[in-house]
């Protein structure tokens, strides 16, 4: 077997400490433990054993994620996972064959994509469009349903357009993932930073063959723990957690400890609430200071850290972030990389003043290219 190239994790890996302003990350500024533990508790920590712990997650770490999704999910219906990017992982390898066929969506994070493909997996490529509001044309997706098609993929919120799916468009897509009895699997590890302030609906329990990966790294601001998470079915769960043993076998117990303090209700809620206002605050930002150049469109998102500029240079999208790179030590990511031409992804959820000092040289890369 031979893997594809991550395009984008791959750039972010080589460059994104390499820069001054890496404006390429697509979560919120990372939280401290000191704001986020009592006092009490990081005390504790320092005289916690370093167990292995469970290998499927802790008792109480599964229950916390499964409340989040109401009251029909229990802690057998959750593993736990090293990052939603191995909850992903997990669920390509355990419920696709070499043959088979998985539906899209592009543009996206292609990790998914990447995957399959280097399984043996066709994907058939459903774009969603910035004219239909970067949402779904149900139309196509019932065109690219056949026989073969073992599994719809969702990504939502999106990344990279930061769009949530309208509920017509979802109820349409669960109501055909259940007529044909297809998979159907929703990264959202954006859930959480909606910024109008409402979380957006979940597709866990949509159907029996749902599955729904997220986890702390970019609504929650803690990369750092890796801390990811499958919510389905309990068969589902099981069959995961048996191929988890040949991938990272269980998180760190630390990070573990951690997250199962940090999802009780009041903590959840408050750090989300941080999220959403640091975002909405960045994002007007980012807009006003892009009214200034036209030869970018930005399309206001609905949630998450990123938004999606359309470029109208006489430029691919690849060579500008190359140059902007090099030249200007300052990096984003291609919308070439989220399998779509023309685009470029902006972050924003890191702190504003580094915002502001990433794009008054974006800025100054664009006034200089137009006297070219």
């Amino acid at each position: 077997m031979k893997f594809e190239q991550f395009e984008l994790e791959r750039n972010q890996s080589l460059f994104e400490n390499e820069v001054d302003f890496n404006l390429s990350e697509s979560g919120v500024h990372p939280l401290k433990l000191s704001e986020i533990l009592t006092e009490e508790e990081q005390k504790e920590i320092l005289h916690t054993e370093l167990f292995y712990g469970y290998t499927n997650g802790t008792p109480e770490l599964r229950q916390r994620v499964a409340d989040i999704y109401g009251n029909q999910f229990s802690k057998d219906n959750v593993l736990i996972t090293s990052g939603s990017a191995e909850a992903n992982f997990l669920s390509v390898m355990t419920q696709l064959d070499p043959g088979d066929e998985i539906i899209y969506m592009v543009p996206n994070y292609l990790q998914i994509f990447h995957l399959a493909r280097s399984f043996g997996i066709k994907v058939n490529i459903l774009p969603i469009r910035q004219e239909l509001g970067w949402q779904w044309d149900i139309d196509e997706l019932k065109d690219l349903v056949n026989a073969n098609t073992k599994m719809i993929a969702v990504c939502n919120p999106n990344n990279p357009t930061g769009s949530v799916m309208s509920n017509h468009i979802m109820n349409s897509v669960i109501e055909i993932a259940r007529e044909r009895d297809i998979w159907l699997l929703s990264d959202e590890v954006y859930r959480g930073a909606e910024l109008n302030g409402k979380e957006c609906r979940s597709f866990a329990g949509a159907t029996e063959k749902t599955i729904v990966n997220a986890g702390l790294s970019k609504a929650y601001s803690l990369p750092g723990l890796r801390i990811g998470w499958s919510v389905g079915s309990e068969s589902y769960i099981e069959r995961a957690w048996s191929f988890h043993d040949f991938t990272v076998i269980n998180v760190a117990y630390l990070s573990d400890w951690t997250a199962s303090r940090i999802l009780e209700h009041n903590r959840r809620k408050a750090i989300l609430d941080r999220t959403k206002k640091h975002l909405n605050h960045n994002l007007n930002m980012l807009l006003k200071w892009g009214e200034k150049f036209p030869e970018l469109i930005f399309s206001r998102p609905d949630a998450a850290a990123i938004t999606f500029a359309k470029l109208d240079l006489p430029i691919g999208c690849e060579e500008l972030i190359f140059d902007l790179r090099d030249n200007y030590s300052v990096l984003l990511t291609a919308g070439k990389w989220h399998g779509l031409e023309g685009y470029i992804r902006f972050g924003y959820g890191t702190p504003t003043e580094y915002v502001q000092g990433g794009l008054e040289r974006i800025g100054n890369y664009l006034k200089e290219f137009s006297y070219k």
